[in-house]
């Protein structure tokens, strides 16, 4: 599962241009579709939202009345600012004041460490609900595009298939729509809706150093932070440099200059190790690591990994104590009291970050620790068992269809997990559910067909910037899962799942080919 990583913006601004071309006439379409719902919702102030159903299905009253608005704002900004960026996004998340920046990594040996990119914005996410002047795609003309594309040979014997419209709920499209499948990392949107209805969307992940009384014993309890980083640059994660910085700080007040280390991992239960084994795509699942357990300098995509994450951490935090005045011995393994005061802390971004930068690079280390914390914080045991039984609950509790679903683990990399199409179009139309606000990262983190995470080299036509998808490969698996603008401004969840293919490039296209075409299609 190599990730791709995110080019430069500014190197991208001739092919941008092309793709602002080919969206402006239907981003024009839904501005003006949009102006009387606009205006209708400036004299009522607050907007209504209509109660939920028992069902998955509900009507995103309030998200067409911001996403009407975030359309105006495409045109009000312009398309493209020099660097690259769409402009409507970069406004429309300062005005939203949501976390973002997802961190979208470099190649191993790179010359230099890009900033983060900026996370798209709910733009292109919100096209679908300010359509009022076409009706949403007809199911037979839609069944007509899409039915034989994904009869290609290339997809294997029995693709699954399903295409929802997101504004009213409504089922469009579906072939084996109820067949339980091997997702790959289409699971991770099923984690990210587990963990942000379990935790919450301003959640932290807390890495803190304690003194246990009347002794000199410092320890590094982990907090279960899988972005934590060691390096200088922390680009707005979790440092364990600052940790250091403020523990022998604090040491030093009181009067101490030697310590006994040792670090505590007992937030998690259970085997460390994934059932894929020893992996470059993630390292042991602990609960303090530093920077993924990584030995170079990447931040996503493969890479080989250090044999004990927590020890490796702890090694790390002892020699920046050393380098600040506090002499540490060896670290060894232990469990802080009750008795134990804190010392010092430092917190990761908010969950709504850490989730979009999981579903943007496809990272799987990220995905296994936000599914044990979905156990942890609804009562559960910290491992893979519990995890898996934490997220089933937290999607029963939604409401959504888990029938058929099988969860073995938080990232897709275990093939024995099952999911639907069905399932995976519910959860994209839950995450724009007006009620549950919490869930929207799992939109958002989408990467961007043509320009962010796992589909930057992908839809270099046709969709680009259309198409916002969490990919989904392992070995005779392909999937894709995610939203798209079709012609006539409509939002439309869709999820496509192939097993028993051969050629995986193959696969790609053809599934890219079905996402183009539900992006230009009217189908009326």
């Amino acid at each position: 599962m190599v990730v791709p990583e995110l080019g430069p913006w500014r190197a991208a601004r001739p092919h941008v241009v092309r793709i602002a071309n080919a969206v402006r006439p239907r981003l024009a379409r839904a501005v003006a579709a949009a102006k009387p719902r606009v205006a209708r919702l400036a004299r009522a102030g607050k907007p209504q939202v209509t109660p939920r159903s028992k069902t998955w299905h509900h009507t995103a009253v309030a998200a067409t009345a911001g996403l009407a608005l975030a359309a105006g704002v495409v045109t009000a900004a312009g398309p493209w600012d020099s660097s690259g960026q769409r402009t409507a996004e970069r406004d429309r998340a300062a005005a939203l004041a949501r976390a973002g920046g997802a961190d979208h990594g470099r190649a191993p040996g790179a010359p230099a460490r890009p900033r983060p990119a900026p996370s798209a914005g709910p733009v292109l996410t919100g096209l679908g609900g300010v359509s009022t002047v076409k009706s949403a795609p007809d199911g037979k003309a839609l069944a007509n595009a899409l039915t034989p594309l994904l009869n290609d040979p290339a997809l294997g014997p029995r693709p699954a298939a399903a295409v929802v419209d997101v504004t009213t709920g409504r089922h469009l499209y579906g072939t084996n729509p109820d067949a339980a499948l091997p997702p790959a990392s289409t699971t991770k949107i099923a984690t990210a809706v587990a963990a942000l209805s379990a935790m919450g969307a301003d959640h932290r992940l807390t890495t803190r150093a304690a003194l246990e009384p009347d002794t000199n014993e410092v320890v590094l309890v982990g907090g279960g932070d899988p972005t934590l980083t060691a390096r200088e640059a922390i680009d707005g994660w979790a440092s364990l440099r600052v940790l250091a910085d403020r523990t022998a700080a604090t040491l030093a007040q009181r009067g101490v200059r030697e310590v006994t280390l040792s670090y505590d991992t007992t937030l998690y239960a259970g085997t460390q190790k994934h059932p894929i084994g020893a992996n470059p795509n993630l390292a042991l699942v602990s609960p303090l690591m530093a920077d993924e357990g990584r030995t170079n300098d990447s931040s996503s995509g493969p890479a080989t990994r250090v044999t004990d994450p927590a020890a490796d951490a702890a090694r790390r935090f002892r020699d920046f104590l050393g380098s600040r005045g506090i002499k540490a011995t060896d670290p060894g393994l232990s469990k802080a009291t009750t008795r134990a005061k804190t010392l010092a802390e430092v917190s990761s971004p908010p969950l709504s970050a850490l989730v979009e930068r999981m579903l943007t690079n496809s990272d799987n280390d990220i995905a296994e620790a936000l599914a044990r914390q979905t156990a942890i914080a609804t009562g559960g045991r910290g491992d893979f068992a519990g995890a898996n039984r934490a997220i089933t609950a937290q999607l029963r509790k939604l409401g959504l269809p888990v029938k058929g679903a099988a969860f073995k683990d938080g990232s897709g990399l275990n093939r024995a997990g099952r999911l639907t199409a069905n399932l995976l179009t519910a959860l994209l139309t839950k995450a724009a559910d007006p009620a549950h606000p919490e869930l929207r990262p799992a939109l958002t983190g989408l990467p961007v067909a043509g320009f962010t995470g796992t589909l930057t080299a992908r839809y270099t036509d046709g969709a680009a910037g259309v198409v916002r998808a969490k990919t989904g490969t392992l070995t005779g698996v392909n999937a894709l899962a995610g939203t798209t603008v079709d012609q006539d401004g409509r939002l439309l969840a869709f999820a496509f799942l192939a097993n028993n293919t051969t050629d995986p490039d193959a696969a790609q296209k053809a599934l890219d080919k079905a996402a183009t075409t539900l992006a230009r299609c009217g189908c009326q």
